[in-house]
């Protein structure tokens, strides 16, 4: 391993390596897998959590990693292989399939017959267990479970749990609602576990600051029909949060509060009673907790607990501000292009922090941050998609498309938006390839359908118009939002192990295409589902676009769409003339509604380009 022919960019791991395979050798095991998740297995994760970070060098939000006595391997998806082989040095080989039969072939081939495979059963979900057994079970090897994570051990300046206190806002409607699922349940669960953040979040109304960019904290809840235990940092706890969780007391609406580390140990107990039964959400369950509920007579298993699908459908107050907090958003996005196109002619060097554009302007409620890292994509010398970094950024110029996907986490609700400009003149190419992706978001956003429908069931709407010419995308077509809550709230969206479309539900709408070492396209909206009425049928759904910022005109072939798309993206630009208007006129931001006003125009005729003369300058972050 050569490392001073590696890009400044890769991170030297050799001293953690050595480390983590001096631990290895004592508990006889061949392979050691590094997940990149948390004990809840959240898609977003704290510092501290960044495991496979710490070991590869790798930032991105999706891999596995994998260590033996003499090699290190990472597996990614397509997003972020150009990352990976920036940020990873010759310690380390990358792997391109990132299913779970790909890292066990590796492993027999580089684990002896008759090896173990070490994991830490926390970063587990139930079936990445099940899928490592079933890949691994004719192999003679097999997986060990350590509870105690070996890479913690090695990581000496691990960051520490954020010292501020749980922040507080009602919840005993809740308890009882959910309470009311298990006795309705014909399996009579007697406990529910929760194990995803953002359920023991949503549950008891409370936000921290455990999470980048979602305001969630460590923490599981344990609730029977007469006790509610919350199990968190109980040194981080307020007087104030232990009089609203009315912590002091022994009814069915007290909250216990019990510390973190003792969840295994009082599950252990719960499940030693006779004529218990424990309902968990398979999903996110780490497999630490469910190999402990034995018998199996005292488990009862779904896809996604009670609490996580009663969370999915909004309800009219939060419907109403998680539509506000996207007027305001629609607001700050609106300032940063009008701030870019008057940036280029004049050849800036642009280095500004999320905060100092796309947060500031964010006003008439506090905003707590972004809702995800910033993705920024460009020509890199191939088309990369990151966060950018002092390594990663440089100075734009007028002959490349550029892709913002960004989003804020306001006190009411979450946003998330992608927009993608050319601020010069775009190829013939590049036009019919985003209004291509354009029609695919509008085929989506206008489809009417039966209430109960699966999203997967009308996915291809997104792909159709590109698939006619031969093109793809390799990424999913939309994922649920939260209200101040997560940014991808599961368990809504288009893909297969998504729940059924109901009215209240927020998804985004995201089709893309990306044409490797050339330029990208997505074009991301938020949308409600929402009752319409039809001539016969009802109960019947459509999408309501939150999202309120025009796509680049100059982009826009008009002659591909048809007068149903046309009509749609026309009756699109009036609402947002008629809801961020009057908040840019609140705001006394006269330049910026011109520019809204102009940038809305109607599309008056079919067949010829929308071109109105933008120019754009990269936004790149520091």
């Amino acid at each position: 391993c050569v490392l001073q022919y590696l890009p400044s960019t890769a991170v030297n791991t050799t001293l953690q390596l050595q480390e983590l395979r001096e631990r290895m050798r004592p508990l006889n095991i061949s392979a050691y897998i590094i997940p990149g998740t948390d004990a809840h297995l959240s898609e977003y994760i704290a510092p501290r959590d960044a495991r496979l970070a710490f070991m590869t060098g790798f930032t991105g939000s999706a891999g596995t990693a994998v260590v033996t006595q003499t090699k290190a391997a990472l597996w990614t998806d397509s997003r972020y292989w150009v990352q990976a082989k920036r940020q990873m040095d010759c310690n380390w080989e990358l792997e391109k399939d990132v299913s779970v039969s790909s890292v066990a072939e590796w492993l027999i081939t580089e684990v002896p017959p008759g090896g173990q495979i070490g994991f830490d059963p926390f970063l587990f979900s139930l079936k990445t267990q099940e899928d490592y057994d079933v890949n691994l079970e004719s192999s003679n090897r097999s997986l060990k479970s350590i509870p105690a994570n070996l890479v913690d051990q090695v990581w000496k300046d691990r960051p520490p749990i954020p010292p501020d206190t749980l922040t507080q806002r009602s919840w005993q409607m809740k308890v009882e609602h959910i309470r009311n699922e298990m006795r309705d349940n014909p399996y009579q669960p007697t406990a529910l576990l929760l194990s995803a953040l953002d359920e023991t979040a949503w549950l008891f109304n409370l936000r921290g600051n455990d999470i980048p960019y979602n305001p969630f904290f460590y923490s599981y809840t344990l609730l029977t029909m007469d006790k509610i235990w919350l199990f968190l940092h109980t040194d981080r706890v307020s007087e104030e949060l232990k009089v609203y969780l009315n912590a002091s007391c022994e009814g069915p609406l007290c909250v216990q509060l019990k510390g973190y580390d003792t969840v295994l140990d009082n599950l252990k107990t719960y499940v030693a009673q006779p004529g218990v039964k424990v309902w968990i959400g398979t999903e996110y369950t780490n497999y630490a907790l469910y190999e402990l509920i034995t018998p199996q007579d005292k488990l009862m298993t779904s896809s996604y607990s009670p609490v996580l699908t009663t969370k999915a459908v909004k309800d009219e107050t939060e419907q109403r501000i998680l539509r506000d907090a996207h007027v305001r958003d629609a607001v700050a996005v609106i300032q940063l292009l009008m701030w870019l196109e008057k940036a280029v002619p004049e050849g800036k060097e642009t280095e500004l922090t999320a905060s100092e554009h796309a947060l500031d302007n964010k006003t008439q409620l506090p905003s707590d941050g972004c809702s995800a890292d910033i993705i920024s994509c460009l020509l890199f010398p191939v088309f990369l998609c990151c966060s950018p970094t002092n390594e990663t950024s440089r100075r734009l110029t007028v002959e490349e498309m550029y892709l913002i996907d960004s989003g804020g986490q306001y006190l009411d609700g979450t946003t998330d938006i992608t927009r993608t400009v050319h601020w010069g003149t775009p190829t013939a190419m590049q036009k019919e390839a985003f209004t291509r992706v354009l029609m695919g978001n509008i085929e989506i956003s206008r489809t009417i359908f039966p209430s109960g429908t699966r999203g997967v069931n009308m996915e291809m709407l997104g792909r159709r118009a590109l698939w006619e010419v031969g093109l793809n995308y390799g990424h999913g077509t939309g994922h649920g939002v939260g209200n101040y809550f997560g940014v991808h709230e599961w368990p809504v969206g288009f893909q297969g192990n998504n729940i059924p479309f109901r009215a209240g539900m927020f998804t985004s709408i995201e089709p893309g295409y990306y044409k490797e070492n050339d330029f990208g396209i997505r074009i991301e909206d938020i949308a409600v589902i929402v009752p319409i009425q039809t001539k016969y049928g009802h109960n019947f759904l459509t999408f309501d676009t939150v999202s309120l910022v025009p796509y680049d005109r100059k982009l826009i072939d008009t002659s591909l769409l048809s007068s149903e798309q046309l009509q749609w993206l026309n009756k699109y630009y009036e609402t947002i003339r008629k809801l961020v208007g009057p908040e840019l006129d609140k705001q006394g931001l006269h330049e910026e509604k011109d520019w809204m006003l102009r940038n809305t125009d109607p599309f008056m005729t079919s067949g010829s380009s929308a071109s109105v003369s933008f120019l754009f300058l990269n936004w790149t972050f520091v």
